[in-house]
């Protein structure tokens, strides 16, 4: 994997500042793909507001989405005991309603989709449990494999990138995690990937398919009977904790490995400190994840090599009660979390999860959107489309950032202004290289001074020095090829550590 490279031109200023510009170092390759997870504003809507959403997102140069397909809500009477007569692989079985709706709309764009096709909240059918007991415990793999079949053959020529399962070490997702003090889970788990993988391949369409395990949450609570992922991860592929196999398990065809690492109020810089055995994974310990794959995959257990794909991610800002971060930090936090994605070459996409946060107190209560509940931009905004990293060093500040459209061919007209680190006038993607402008207030922002001017390479990737200043922020400028003027998130400079020089 190649790293990507950047071109840049100093303006007057940026020498009188004292600023350079470096070619960005161990970048990822530029194959790395940015989902975005927005079903509260995509799935179940009318087509008007999911079509505003798809232009906002298309504003933000986003052209991929992760979708999560419940079984039991396009399944037929999934709340009956007895199961139905139908053939379980005949899509016109099912209902597959909104999610044919969004579906159909993204991939007229051309945009990639990601379907993870799970159980969850209720939704396995009641009569694909024991006895019907419930909607979450011991889902039949059978039926499930049958179901992804019908799956594969519905959406197999618009989608070819599927994940099995979502969260498998929740127990909200899937039940039991644990008998009898013994981790079950991924025991089940592996049955329902297998049968799931064989369903896709019976579908008639699996040709380029890329089919990801895992899906797993970010930390181990022993008292909520969740297990960590890495717990996990071995228990799916039949490894015990130094990673030697138990049994006679095959080699899992996964393509990748999917993981959720969120982290809490100090985000890409804290290390869950309940974790002797270093089972889990946030952003800040991806590393880990990586490393465990690789020694799974040296005893044959999984492919070698293997991708990670960051499937669900953001920064929890108030009103989060449990350590939410200000709404400004949110915008850093995410960058930097972006950037340690980026930088890793085995990490094969990164996600913002969330367009708008939830409503405060609501059963979910994901405070990661980067608009309130309400639909008021945060900075994180603005952020996201024009990422900053600042990182004090030992003779300055270095910089990285993106101008996300740039991987985007597509102009997408829209009016409109929002504000100071928004955009006015119409909107519009860059396809390419481009140009940006990188800021400094030494004010607390109430006016700005151009630093350095900066082009970027084909994926919008970007990097330089500067020197170091106290009670300084940072903010880049983009005016895109149909004349918007967008600044992005005013930023502060980290420490690698998570300290704040300002």
């Amino acid at each position: 994997m190649r790293p990507a490279r950047l071109t840049a031109v100093l303006t007057t200023a940026a020498v009188l500042a004292g600023a350079a510009v470096a070619a960005p170092a161990a970048l990822a390759s530029p194959g790395e793909t940015v989902f975005f997870e927005a079903p509260r504003d995509l799935v179940g809507v009318s087509p008007a507001t999911q079509a505003k959403t798809i232009a906002e997102l298309q504003s933000l140069g986003v052209h991929a989405v992760r979708i999560v397909l419940y079984w039991g809500e396009v399944a037929p009477d999934p709340r009956h005991k007895q199961r139905p007569k139908f053939t379980q692989s005949n899509p016109a079985a099912y209902n597959w309603g909104a999610y044919d709706q969004l579906i159909d709309a993204v991939t007229a764009l051309h945009w990639t989709v990601l379907l993870t096709v799970s159980g969850g909240f209720g939704t396995v059918p009641r009569w694909a449990t024991p006895h019907g007991e419930d909607q979450y415990s011991y889902p039949n793999a059978s039926d499930y494999g049958q179901f992804m079949e019908a799956v594969g053959k519905h959406y197999g020529k618009r989608v070819k990138l599927y994940s099995i399962w979502n969260e498998p070490n929740q127990p909200q997702y899937l039940r039991p995690q644990y008998v009898n003090g013994k981790l079950v889970s991924p025991g089940i788990y592996r049955g329902l990937f297998l049968a799931g993988y064989r369903g896709l391949k019976a579908s008639g369409n699996f040709t380029g398919m890329r089919v990801l395990m895992g899906e797993t949450s970010p930390v181990g609570v022993q008292a909520a009977g969740i297990p960590a992922p890495l717990a996990f991860l071995r228990g799916v592929l039949c490894l015990n904790s130094n990673y030697q196999p138990i049994g006679h398990c095959s080699e899992l065809p996964a393509y990748g490995y999917a993981q959720h690492p969120y982290a809490e109020g100090p985000g890409p810089f804290w290390v869950p400190p309940l974790d002797p055995h270093h089972d889990d994974v946030t952003i800040g310990t991806i590393g880990r994840l990586v490393t465990a794959l690789d020694r799974a995959a040296a005893v044959g257990a999984i492919r070698a090599d293997m991708p990670v794909y960051i499937t669900e991610f953001g920064i929890q800002s108030v009103p989060y009660p449990a350590g939410g971060v200000s709404q400004a930090k949110q915008a850093e936090l995410d960058a930097i979390s972006e950037k340690i994605a980026w930088q890793n070459p085995r990490v094969a996409s990164f996600e913002q999860y969330l367009l708008r946060s939830d409503p405060p107190g609501s059963a979910a209560g994901f405070q990661t959107g980067l608009e309130t509940d309400a639909g008021v931009a945060k900075p994180a905004l603005a952020g996201f489309r024009l990422p900053l990293v600042v990182t004090r060093t030992h003779s300055g500040v270095s910089f990285w950032g993106l101008v996300r459209p740039a991987g985007d061919t597509v102009a997408t007209p829209t009016t409109g202004a929002t504000g100071a680190t928004g955009a006015s006038g119409a909107s519009g993607s860059a396809a390419g290289p481009t140009k940006l402008v990188l800021q400094y207030s030494s004010n607390g922002g109430h006016s700005w001074r151009t630093l350095l001017s900066v082009r970027t390479d084909s994926r919008g990737a970007w990097s330089a020095s500067g020197r170091f200043a106290s009670h300084r922020l940072w903010r880049t400028k983009w005016v895109s090829p149909v004349g918007v003027t967008y600044f992005g998130a005013p930023t502060r400079a980290y420490t690698v550590s998570g300290g704040i020089d300002y």
